[in-house]
């Protein structure tokens, strides 16, 4: 039994308590019918005894492969009472990224949308050799049906795991400059802190009605627990597309939504961004990648004031810094660039490489203490030790205050690219195309891109005889498509004679991205 002294309500005690606190008031939008309370307290308790039925308990490792559907909240919230340790799996990674993550997290059971990804759990099922149990949301030729197994079961009283604060609640994958994922533990701290601070600093509308067309069993999952405790309806769409957000925010009078900038500027550019009735809208949330001030500001004098960013990373989640609705201000252009004044849930410092912090509008590396840092990497000592040197987490972005103390990204110290609101890590993507008969060398830089903020850009230095052409990119695209998946895959492909090295011999990035950024006011997009 774990010591009392050291416990504060966590995700599963706050989860509960939302789900408890109301009955009859809608609670999640399900096709043409809106959940209450009371049946999603009652479908959450039937999927925790489902998982416990099958083992589950505290500490149990978890992988999800799904798209949004109503049973993903049902079991995001029993994986939760149940205190199993959950990691979401990338729905467009290929099987060999999504076999070596749930064999390095030691995953038991796989809940997964047999509708998408059958064959890929029977793919993985001979992959992973601790894979246990496949539990599937719905009709199944590999698994188990987890509904119908969960409709077995009456409805019990909600009771919270006996977990403490650091115990390890996720464990998410994040890119790797050694070429495989590295997996953030996430402690429970983090997530109940992350969730004070967004329902004391993000400006939720009271009677919440959000849109959540990012998936739930990612970043939308951050909004759950605040919405159960406002008393909130969900309205969750299997899949984004413009005219279907356009239809949900007219039909149910959406006051809020998260969604990454692509999404947004897919919105702008549609033509009902004109005649769309938004004055409902009272909070647009956006994250995962910076936004174009431009955009930002036609975005402004179409609907409004409503923007409201968002600034962290999977090591601290959502919550590192925040640019509030009323700082989204076009007659202060430049300040469209920031990603706002930090939370006073952390404590962030802009420290040189020697761990000192830099002198009043110097760049320096963004560096946060708070009880939403990772407990560190999974399996990774030694790369735990390095972002957590000196008692910071350091994020690899390199940042600058400006005089009334708004943080402003300028460039990164890591190599990775920010593509669409995903992370792509250029190692990863090397390794493949290094393999490729044709390639003698390789470099992988982003380089700015109106809708995606930044693509994947390969520069190739090619083997003795081989000639380019169009035929031997698309091999090249193919060959990355199929070992990682389309958001890895470059866009364009450069060949080079030579590619520039720095003093101690390695590729040199910075060289090799200077073109392409010049006449940027940042180095990030």
């Amino acid at each position: 039994m774990s010591n009392a002294i050291t416990h504060f309500p966590l995700m599963p005690h706050l989860m509960i308590t939302g789900l408890n606190r109301y009955d009859d008031r809608p609670c999640l939008h399900l096709g043409d019918t809106i959940a209450t309370y009371k049946e999603v307290r009652e479908g959450t308790s039937r999927f925790v005894q489902a998982l416990q039925s099958k083992g589950v308990g505290i500490g149990s490792r978890i992988a999800v492969l799904t798209g949004n559907r109503p049973e993903v909240l049902y079991n995001l919230c029993a994986m939760g009472i149940a205190g199993a340790c959950g990691t979401t799996l990338h729905p467009m990674g290929s099987k060999d990224d999504q076999a070596y993550v749930m064999n390095d997290a030691e995953i038991e059971t796989l809940v997964y949308d047999p509708a998408q990804f059958d064959v890929r759990a029977a793919e993985l099922k001979e992959m992973v050799p601790s894979l246990k149990n496949l539990m599937a949301l719905g009709d199944t030729d590999v698994g188990e049906d987890y509904i119908k197994l969960a409709d077995q079961f009456q409805p019990e009283k909600l009771v919270a795991p006996d977990v403490t604060p650091e115990d390890i609640n996720a464990i998410v994958y994040t890119g790797g400059t050694t070429g495989n994922p590295k997996g953030v533990l996430q402690p429970y701290r983090a997530a109940a802190t992350m969730t004070q601070a967004i329902m004391t600093e993000w400006d939720l509308p009271q009677d919440l009605r959000i849109l959540i067309a990012t998936p739930l069993s990612h970043a939308g999952a951050a909004f759950l627990v605040p919405t159960l405790l406002r008393g909130g309806t969900i309205f969750a769409p299997a899949y984004f597309a413009p005219d279907l957000v356009f239809d949900f925010i007219e039909e149910y009078k959406i006051n809020a939504t998260f969604m990454v900038p692509v999404m947004i500027y897919s919105l702008l550019d549609h033509p009902r961004a004109e005649t769309v009735d938004m004055s409902s809208m009272e909070v647009f949330y956006y994250g995962a990648s910076p936004m174009s001030p431009s955009r930002l500001i036609e975005g402004i004098e179409k609907w409004g004031q409503v923007f409201y960013q968002v600034y962290g990373q999977s090591e601290a989640p959502m919550t590192v810094a925040h640019l509030k609705r009323e700082d989204h201000d076009i007659n202060k252009p430049e300040r469209l660039s920031s990603c706002g004044r930090p939370s006073p849930w952390v404590i962030l410092e802009l420290l040189d490489d020697e761990g000192n912090p830099v002198a009043a509008g110097e760049p320096g590396e963004i560096c946060v203490r708070s009880p939403m840092v990772m407990a560190g990497y999974h399996k990774l000592p030694e790369q735990t030790e390095e972002t957590m040197a000196g008692g910071w987490l350091h994020t690899g972005d390199v940042g600058r205050f400006d005089e009334d103390g708004f943080l402003y990204i300028v460039d990164r110290t890591k190599d990775m690219i920010v593509t669409g609101g995903f992370n792509v890590f250029p190692k990863e993507v090397e390794n493949v195309l290094s393999a490729h008969p044709a390639v003698a060398q390789v470099a992988v830089v982003g380089v700015p891109d109106a809708r995606w903020g930044e693509s994947v850009k390969a520069v190739v230095v090619l083997r003795p005889g081989v000639a380019t052409d169009d035929k031997l990119s698309q091999e090249l695209m193919a060959t990355v498509k199929e070992a990682k998946g389309s958001v890895q895959t470059p866009k364009s492909i450069d060949y080079v004679d030579a590619i520039p090295l720095t003093a101690v011999g390695k590729p040199d990035k910075k060289a090799i991205r200077a073109p392409f950024w010049a006449g940027q006011d940042r180095a990030v997009q």
